[in-house]
């Protein structure tokens, strides 16, 4: 997956996808993003601003340049975006029933972005079950 810079993407309905396409009905789906500076999050997908604040909150939890940090080696957001996915995850397990992810009403699937460039991002799905 493509990203355009920090931020929250949405990719719940191209995991819909896969899990219609894997032809498995009931059983247990696990997602693993491979990458030290971007992770993945069950969030709320109605209102942009949730997505928003998580952002405001981070930058202030963790900021880009910070002087503590000495790994900088491709720039101020390099040891932030680290830190940033070493507070979330990168992985997740999503229950699937009828061929259905069991999410909740509001819930969607992120890849969080924590990088101020551009990013080519690699996700893993895998499924059990019958």
């Amino acid at each position: 997956m493509e990203t355009r810079g920090r931020g929250l993407y949405d990719i719940t309905p191209r995991v819909a996808d896969w899990v219609v396409a894997s032809d498995i009905a009931n059983g247990l789906l696990t997602l693993f993003l491979r990458h030290t500076s971007a992770s993945l999050l069950v969030q709320e997908n109605a209102d942009p601003e949730v997505r928003a604040d998580l952002e405001r909150f981070f930058a202030r939890l963790v900021a880009d340049g910070d002087p503590l940090f000495r790994h900088d080696e491709e720039g101020p957001d390099d040891m932030p975006a680290h830190v940033r996915a070493a507070l979330t995850q990168v992985q997740l397990s999503v229950p699937v029933h009828n061929g259905r992810l069991m999410l909740g009403t509001w819930q969607g699937i992120f890849i969080w972005e924590h990088r101020l460039r551009p990013h080519r991002r690699e996700l893993v799905l895998h499924m059990l079950g019958s």
